[in-house]
């Protein structure tokens, strides 16, 4: 074999190893700048959300069964609890959605 013959070859094999590599590697992730200030507002609606609808399921059942501060305190802290529970799904769907985007071994760090 001769060195152009070798030449070629190595050439055709990057070729190819860079076409699957491009077949095969994520694509990146497109987030704009206030991809991150989205989502902290959404998990502040879902909060407030879930406060404004206990609230009110427990101001209803105060005024027809005429409890006043009872079922209001009881709603409010359980559409708080589903605020929170709500909150927590969402940064978990973040959170497999980045690691999901990151490359494997990205944030490791040769330790010696």
């Amino acid at each position: 074999m001769t060195d152009s013959d070798e030449r070629e070859r190595l050439k055709a094999l990057e070729t190819r190893i860079s076409q699957v590599r491009a077949k095969h590697d994520p694509k990146p992730a497109a987030q704009d700048h206030h991809s991150m200030a989205q989502v902290g507002w959404r998990m502040v609606i879902e909060l407030v959300s879930g406060l404004l609808v206990g609230a009110g399921i427990g101001y209803g059942l105060d005024w027809v069964f005429n409890t006043m501060p009872l079922f209001l305190v009881v709603f409010t802290l359980l559409g708080f609890a589903a605020g929170v529970q709500t909150m927590i799904r969402s940064a978990r769907e973040l959170a497999v959605t980045t690691d999901q985007s990151t490359p494997p071994g990205a944030g490791d760090q040769k330790k010696d």
